[in-house]
């Protein structure tokens, strides 16, 4: 029975834990609130996150990091993109260097654009046990067990595998990737295109667009992966184009879902208060944009979600600009 620590009690670490719980393991959650770990241990249940999830008698909930991480065999962090500094920082003295990490949050960190291991490397040190998860996975449907399937990626082959072993179940088919740089761009890119895709919802303009929406927003990640270093074959996988389709059109999506209420007048500010969820494109989009700008890299549907959001673009005279760009060929 091995022991996990799960950082992170919103809806995907929910999700996760209970993936986990299943199998036998021992894990203990933390939670940034407290009232959360007290539910979890009081109740079995999350209250706010999935409260349909019932967990096992196996299963422990804290509030405070260094419990949580006391004799972990492994780490899995599910926190919020924003979070992901702050929160290894107070893992940094709790953990010891040789106990592998996987992390589940897909975005880049604003100003510096490091992917998600990367600020895992740069604060808890040793990038050999560090790892990543992505793919078209909502919690909704995998607390639930409905088959899906996932990629994990790591720079150790070992690592990737032990990753791939502790969360495969008959229902949560995994496959390894080394191409890590690849797996998590693809995570933070197609949340923004997810983004573009439900405000095409919002304005009522079909299935014909947002097709295309999808197409060449994958295009637009290809161009940025591959001045990255990452690998165009990543991109055609479960880590690209499978969790592009399915945040870009699932009614799980908060992503699109975005999308659809600024079409519809809603704001940022205003979803994320009523959703108490962060939703991981709005996020992204600041620093990719960034990042493709400084390598001159042209993201026309990213730049387009950016100015709305942030600059105040209004939305139908977006879409007119992007449809009226210059011709070219595919």
């Amino acid at each position: 029975m091995t022991k996990i620590c799960v950082i992170g009690a919103g809806s995907w670490g929910t999700a996760v834990a209970w993936l986990l719980d299943g199998k036998g393991h021992s894990v203990r959650v933390w939670a940034f609130e407290p009232e959360i770990a007290d539910a979890i241990n009081n109740t079995g249940r999350n209250p706010v996150y999935l409260p349909h999830v019932k967990f096992s008698d196996r299963i422990s909930a804290t509030a405070d990091v260094g419990s949580a991480l006391k004799g972990a065999d492994a780490v899995v962090m599910v926190t919020p993109s924003i979070g992901v500094r702050a929160t290894a920082e107070k893992m940094a003295e709790a953990l010891p260097e040789d106990v592998p990490v996987i992390i589940l949050s897909k975005g880049l960190e604003a100003g510096t654009h490091l992917l998600m291991t990367e600020i895992l490397e740069e604060v808890l040190g040793n990038p050999e046990r560090i790892a990543a998860l992505s793919g078209p996975n909502h919690a909704e449907e995998v607390s639930k067990a409905v088959p899906s399937a996932t990629v994990v990626a790591a720079h150790n082959e070992e690592v990737a595998g032990y990753f791939q072993e502790l969360f495969s179940t008959p229902f949560f088919r995994v496959y390894t990737n080394n191409d890590l740089i690849g797996v998590e761009l693809c995570g933070a890119g197609k949340n923004v295109i997810a983004i573009a895709c439900g405000m095409c919802d919002g304005l009522g303009l079909g299935d014909n667009a947002k097709a295309s929406l999808m197409t060449r927003g994958l295009a637009e990640l290809v161009r940025l992966g591959e001045a990255v270093g990452a690998k165009t074959d990543t991109f055609r996988g479960l880590a690209g184009m499978g969790d592009l389709i399915v945040t870009c059109t699932s009614k799980h999506s908060r992503n699109r879902s975005l999308g659809e209420g600024i079409a519809r007048g809603d704001t940022l500010e205003g979803y994320q208060e009523r959703t108490k969820m962060v939703v991981e494109g709005a996020v992204a989009c600041n620093s990719i944009y960034e990042l493709a700008r400084d390598r001159d890299i042209e993201v026309p549907i990213t730049q387009l979600i950016y100015e709305i959001i942030y600059e105040g673009l209004d939305l139908e005279r977006g879409m007119a600009m992007l449809m009226d760009r210059p011709l070219r060929k595919e």
